[in-house]
């Protein structure tokens, strides 16, 4: 014949298998049974153009792609930027310096961090799905009054527990599916605010890169300038002490000789700020960092621009905002899921006896199950309005979203119009310097002659230097351009590079 505790124990057993079984049917309810409430997530709308005006080839369009728990992934070209960008000027300092940005850079750091901190809250949000256990054991010893009413004879009594509950609030509305769609999204949005940081600040370091050797460039002419112009010193004071020239000759040689000094003192000033914002991007102090002059020299790289659609898979700022959309679309299936009810499941069990021999036997079994369900009947219009902000929030980054894609767009074409009408005045430029330097040629043997004074010859080498210098800063701003396209196509990033 069975024991007593043995019946106990088994339906303790039977008791916990129901929980259990319950439990299952509740989570499969919830899961399967019922489609989240609030609107499903689409994409706004934002129409791209068929070309870029400043190019003026054609393209065919695609259909934007709807972007919900996956991302449509760009079909980029063979001639589509790469990660490592900024490797197409065939710079091997620039390489080394970009490469240091990632490692070095607090303000991309600081970006990562948010962003690891907005996918725990992706883990976070789904730690809902599941129910919370808890388990506890204790231990007490009481005494009771003798002199309490109905006093027996029992005044004092040892209680020992070992128990343990869980709670778990099934999803019937989708409130918690609605919460990690919208975690997820923020983490994306997020990772894609990591990216556009990354490119800005590797955009910037080229820029600045380019801008020290363009002042390394302008440096070299004032130098070699300088030269010539304290052998125009010398040969006039001869000249003067032979009786063949004034005084003024020899004091305008002077003059242009320290105005040339100084200008090459500016550009050096200049190249120092350069080249300390350049340590600060990669995280080094000014003082410790030293780059070599080397004038900007080479051919401008070729910057493949592929077509205006796929632009809106390339930038990551547009990524960011379009993921925001969508966290602000989430948002209203959690407000719409506070019309109904919210269900909890609730069970709990263990042992407790008074004798520590008895504490973890059949007789000394407890437990107990049970739901609830709650339903707000009147809270004056708060759900409603909280309702219609999230639904007003989703608006306000829908519009966001369409200005960051009109912006994106504009931009490139800002940046397209930059080269050309830099390449342009650049042409016309180079002729000024060729006329220029002929002309300084024909005053030198004018003046030599004694047909022409010294001050035709410093009008001449004004001129020259003016337009060399507006040559050489051409250039620059036209490698500055073509990182600015480089930044406005994205640099080589695509949406295929979000988090999944």
């Amino acid at each position: 014949m069975a024991k007593p505790e043995s019946h106990q124990q088994a339906r303790v057993l039977r008791s916990s298998g129901a929980v259990a079984l319950s439990l299952s049917l509740f989570g499969a309810m919830a899961l399967t049974g019922c489609k989240p409430v609030g609107p499903d997530y689409a994409r706004p709308n934002a129409t791209a153009p068929a070309i870029y005006k400043e190019t003026g080839a054609a393209s065919v369009v695609p259909p934007p792609n709807p972007v919900g728990g996956n991302w449509q992934p760009a079909s980029p070209s063979d001639g589509m930027l790469r990660g490592k960008w900024w490797e197409i000027y065939n710079d091997v300092e620039l390489n080394r310096m970009e490469e240091l940005v990632t490692p070095e850079n607090q303000t991309l750091r600081a970006a990562t961090e948010t962003y690891l901190a907005a996918r725990d809250q992706v883990r976070a949000a789904r730690a809902s799905f599941y129910p919370t256990l808890s388990a506890g054991v204790g231990a007490a010893h009481a005494k009771l009054s003798e002199n309490r009413p109905l006093a027996g004879s029992t005044n004092s009594y040892n209680d020992l527990t070992l128990a343990g509950q869980a709670s778990w609030e099934p999803d019937f509305w989708g409130r918690l599916r609605r919460t990690v769609e919208a975690a997820r999204a923020n983490s994306q949005a997020s990772a894609a605010d990591l990216a556009t940081i990354d490119l800005t600040l590797h955009a910037e370091l080229a820029q600045d890169y380019f801008e020290l050797r363009g002042l390394d460039a302008q440096s070299l002419l004032l130098t070699n300038t300088v030269h010539d112009d304290e052998r125009q010193l010398e040969l006039n004071q001869k000249l003067r002490n032979g009786g063949v020239v004034s005084e003024v000759a020899v004091a305008q040689a002077q003059t242009q000789l320290e105005d040339v000094r100084a200008q090459l003192i500016d550009v050096e000033q200049g190249r120092a700020q350069y080249e300390h914002a350049i340590a600060t991007l990669i995280n080094q102090e000014a003082g410790k960092l030293t780059l070599a002059s080397a004038p900007l020299e080479g051919a401008l790289p070729q910057v493949p621009l592929g077509v205006p659609s796929q632009l809106v898979e390339r930038r990551p700022d547009i990524a960011s905002a379009e993921r925001r959309v969508a966290a602000a679309n989430a948002q209203i299936g959690i407000a719409v899921s506070a019309f109904y009810p919210t269900i909890t499941l609730s069970g709990g069990g263990g042992f407790e006896s008074t004798h520590g021999g008895t504490w973890i036997q059949g007789p000394s079994a407890l437990w107990s199950l049970g739901a609830q369900a709650a339903q707000l009947l009147f809270d004056a219009g708060q759900r409603r309005a909280l309702t219609d902000e999230a639904r007003h929030n989703h608006e306000a980054q829908s519009a966001t979203y369409k200005a960051t894609v009109l912006a994106a767009f504009n931009e490139v074409e800002d940046r397209l119009s930059d080269l050309r009408v830099l390449e342009r005045e650049s042409t016309v430029e180079h002729r000024a310097v060729t006329s220029a330097r002929h002309s300084l040629d024909l005053s030198n043997q004018r003046y030599k002659g004694g047909a022409a004074s010294y001050l035709e010859v410093l009008v001449a080498e004004t001129t020259l230097l003016t337009n060399q210098r507006t040559q050489a800063d051409l250039q620059t701003r036209r490698f500055a351009a073509s990182v600015g396209l480089i930044r406005a196509l994205g640099g080589g990033w695509d949406a295929t590079q979000l988090p999944k």
